[in-house]
């Protein structure tokens, strides 16, 4: 029966682990705006800032530093869904070996490119981590390579817990909690290994996303639980099933687990770049989204947290994804369907209600507009909110006031794909001019547009999407009888906000006009 390591012998292994030859010491920075909203001392652990941009070369060095000549000449392999791989590509070169790299073919390409750029050989296979692992054992057993395990190895787990040794060293003070992200268990079982030797009245706190919680079922279930599927937004933490020796330990040693989904995660991105200017990866950000979830829900005041940001590497273009989806995490936008009678004048008594919402004005972040019916339209708007739980407030506040509304904040499919998609052709759009504007980000111009307009003058299409600039870019649907060619001319010169007439566009023709 193979020996299970104790709590002695992690901590001696931590204490006298090979890690510095690679990683640095890293930072412990107070997030202050985060803190300052929260009514509690939030720190940052910044692993982000490693030279791979993730703690993962810490447990890998390790590991590798302990095989002998042989081994190393041999080379070694390991199955990884980015950040291990750079963290063995990198020991690898460092100790002179070659290092075979399995990775599942949903890594974004920035670490693919990541590890070749260290030397590392890249094989891609597989959805998930664990796909690529069976691929790699295969290939191990077949060439004579040492498997470098992401999270189920000792001495692996050992080097990931210097973190956890660093951040007592460097907060003297008290410390209540350090939440940390679990994929495959490695990080949190190193650094839940050290504290509760070192400072056990300290609470390990494990975060897991809503759609890849293995390790949060197998606590529960008292044994490890395999998932038949896992989401990938957190392609770090994208893990089927957890390893046994961290299963263990976590279950030993973690005193709270946590589950937090991608808005949160979003909006925990937006917080650290806030406090630091610095963008982490989605599984560098569940455990600044977990505290934020851990304090709502136990009114805290006055404690100390430690957020590890186990990692940064996120490509470029997912940005548009969290920009977007971090104000509903924050729940600081309502996404809402709003039914309008089709009448003169009901668009613009729909736009001075949301000036005269309870709570104070709010800005418009989202409308689109597309004629479809001669009795009644429906709208999709996003708004800013104060606070959570604002938005069926609103929606009932709309009803009340004779515009159906239909709160659609929480609801998936509005926020991925409907909020995109409102349009098409309408045969009741005759006569229909498109413009495109550009109108100042500030309270009144939409009014100054609608209150310009002739009363014969029918909005037919409107689409606005605030980009966080200072002035927003406006599509509108017109309908203006030939007649009013001139005086619509002046009406827009009058106006005077940028303007292009897109009627003869071929995109337009193809896709909204009948």
């Amino acid at each position: 029966m193979k020996k299970h390591l104790q709590p002695a012998d992690y901590l001696k292994k931590i204490l006298t682990a090979r890690v510095y030859d690679v990683a640095v010491e890293s930072a412990l920075e107070p997030a202050r705006n985060l803190s300052r909203r929260l009514h509690n001392k939030v720190l940052l652990k910044r692993e982000d800032q490693q030279a791979v941009f993730s703690f993962k070369l810490r447990g890998a060095y390790n590991k590798m530093a302990q095989l002998d000549r042989e081994q190393l000449a041999r080379g070694v392999i390991c199955a990884s869904a980015g950040n291990h791989a750079q963290g063995v590509a990198m020991a690898a070169h460092r100790l002179g070996s070659r290092a075979v790299i399995v990775m599942p073919v949903t890594t974004p390409q920035l670490k693919i490119e990541g590890v070749k750029s260290l030397g590392g050989e890249v094989v891609l296979h597989g959805d998930s981590y664990s796909d690529a692992y069976d691929h790699a054992v295969g290939i191990a057993e077949r060439e004579g390579l040492t498997f470098v395990h992401p999270f189920d190895d000792p001495d692996v787990i050992a080097g990931q817990g210097t973190i956890a040794m660093e951040i007592l060293r460097q907060h003297q003070g008290p410390l209540d909690a350090v939440f940390v992200a679990i994929g495959g268990g490695g990080l949190i079982s190193g650094v839940a290994s050290y504290i509760k030797a070192v400072r056990p009245e300290v609470k390990v706190i494990g975060v897991q996303m809503s759609d890849s919680d293995a390790m949060m079922r197998s606590v529960a279930s008292k044994k490890r639980v395999t998932l038949q599927d896992v989401g990938l937004f957190s392609d770090g933490t994208a893990v089927k099933l957890v390893g046994e020796e961290t299963f263990r330990l976590a279950r030993e040693l973690v005193d709270e687990f946590m589950l937090v989904d991608t808005d949160a995660v979003c909006a925990g991105i937006k917080d650290v770049f806030v406090d630091t200017r610095s963008i982490v990866e989605p599984a560098g950000a569940l455990a600044v989204a977990a505290i934020k979830q851990y304090v709502a829900a136990k009114k805290t005041r006055g404690e100390t947290y430690v957020a590890i940001l186990c990692g940064a590497n996120m490509n470029f273009d997912r940005l548009r994804f969290v920009a977007e989806r971090a104000e509903v995490g924050e729940e600081r936008e309502a996404l809402l369907a709003v039914t309008i009678p089709e009448e003169r004048g009901s668009f613009r008594r729909f736009c001075e209600l949301i000036g005269t919402l309870p709570g104070g004005p709010r800005n418009v972040t989202e409308f689109n507009y597309r004629i479809s019916d001669a009795a009644r339209a429906h709208v999709f708007v996003g708004l800013t909110t104060h606070g959570k739980g604002e938005s069926a407030k609103i929606a009932a506040n709309f009803t009340r006031h004779g515009f159906e509304a239909l709160d659609l904040t929480h609801d998936e499919l509005a926020k991925e794909h409907i909020r995109h998609m409102v349009g098409g052709h309408s045969p009741l759009a005759r006569e229909e001019r498109l413009l495109r504007f550009v109108f100042p980000e500030r309270p009144g111009a939409l009014m100054k547009f609608l209150s310009h307009m002739r009363p014969t003058w029918n909005i037919s299409l409107f689409h606005y999407r605030n980009q966080g600039a200072d002035y927003g870019r406006i599509l509108v649907g017109l309908q203006v009888p030939k007649a009013d060619d001139k005086v619509f001319a002046s009406f827009l010169e009058t106006l005077g906000y940028p303007v292009v007439e897109e009627t003869a566009n071929p995109v337009y023709r193809l896709f909204l006009r009948s």
